[in-house]
């Protein structure tokens, strides 16, 4: 709907692309640009035939099922912020190239899902034990798991790829292109550096709370805040003060939702999160959390940092998981991470508030920088 050359009339003021991130009509309107540049591609994946046909139809489910759509959000109040005009000429160009970081995260958690042998995402199974059950119900030749990870990798590139069709068929002018292109490329390489970093460190064993931070930097903080915010900086052409603060205020809050997302790793419902609980500890994920665990435990308790070390990583039962949840807490660890969440969070908004950013925008960064550092899912 929101492609180039659709005809589609903008949209006034009282249209979706007025919606607000962080709410219901803003997370309809990215999915309506998705939904759309899905159409799109409906030609060209037909002629592949029924297979790719079934393997696309899995991916558009997996990207439209929930989310809150905050990487977009972010982009386009950094357009926003700059001066952007929702009831504008650009405006259904702009969206669509910020809902195109939907593909990006696309392929991150299916990939990611891979290398953390995640079995569920969003209480559905992940990508590659989908097809690995497919696989096991057709009888096919081979064994499933390999087939079901063969798929959810070429699908995961798929998405990547599409991500970068979604910008170039948006709409957006020449010179927003040019102002875009090298943006989105860093975004695309530190978000595949920080997940190596993540791979090497769990390999490694790499304990340290600044190789942890490092990878929260990359892995999460550059494309789920810092750059998309930067990219909607560079679609209106802002000034480099505001995207100097946008950037700062991005790698806090960026860094600063990971550290909660580590805590829900541990400590969340997974009725809300919509993953089981204490599956960090199970997969060994080096976070700041464990980091700051084994960093007290140096110091004060070896013996519990080496109960600590030796039960992440490993098949533990829900009363292991929740002994180690008492042992996080005990060690103070729990406590370092959420005044580190509260230092980020204060430094971020006050590089926004110093910017020059509207103040619509100031007052929504503020409170989407609540929502991602407090939330409980």
């Amino acid at each position: 709907m929101l492609s180039a050359g659709t005809g589609t009339e903008t949209p006034n003021c009282s249209g979706p692309l007025s919606a607000v991130p962080g709410t219901a009509a803003f997370a309809t309107a990215v999915e309506q640009a998705l939904t759309g540049y899905f159409a799109t591609r409906a030609e060209a994946v037909t002629a592949l035939g029924p297979v790719f046909v079934e393997a696309v139809g899995a991916l558009e489910s997996f990207v439209l099922r929930g989310g809150k759509r905050t990487r977009p959000g972010f982009a386009w109040m950094g357009w926003l912020g700059a001066g952007g005009d929702p009831a504008g000429d650009r405006a259904a160009a702009v969206l669509q190239a910020c809902a195109a970081l939907e593909l990006v995260q696309a392929c991150a958690l299916i990939h990611d899902d891979i290398i953390d042998c995640s079995r569920t995402r969003r209480r559905f199974p992940t990508v590659h034990v989908d097809f690995e059950q497919r696989h096991r119900h057709q009888g096919w030749a081979g064994d499933s798991a390999h087939y079901g990870e063969s798929v959810a990798i070429l699908l995961g590139d798929l998405a990547l790829s599409w991500a970068d069709d979604m910008v170039h068929s948006s709409g957006l002018d020449p010179a927003a292109l040019g102002r875009f292109a090298p943006v989105w490329a860093g975004m695309r390489t530190e978000v595949l550096g920080g997940q190596l970093l993540d791979v090497h460190g769990e390999a490694s064993g790499d304990e340290s709370v600044a190789a942890a931070l490092r990878i929260n930097r990359y892995k999460t903080a550059a494309y789920t805040v810092e750059r998309p915010l930067h990219l909607g900086a560079a679609l209106a052409d802002a000034e480099a003060s505001l995207v100097a603060a946008y950037r700062t205020y991005g790698t806090d809050i960026g860094i600063a939702f990971q550290l909660r997302d580590d805590l829900l790793g541990v400590f969340g419902n997974p009725e809300v999160t919509g993953k089981p609980s204490g599956d960090d500890l199970r997969e060994g994920k080096r976070t700041v959390l464990v980091a700051e665990a084994l960093q007290r435990a140096a110091a004060d308790n070896p013996a519990a940092g080496d109960r600590l070390r030796t039960a992440i990583g490993t098949d533990l039962s829900d009363e292991q998981v929740g002994e180690l949840r008492e042992l996080l807490i005990e060690l103070g660890a729990v406590d370092a991470v959420e005044t580190r969440i509260a230092e980020l969070t204060d430094q971020g908004l006050a590089a926004i508030e110093a910017s020059s950013a509207t103040p619509e925008a100031k007052d929504r960064l503020e409170a989407m920088a609540l929502a991602a550092t407090r939330r409980a899912a």
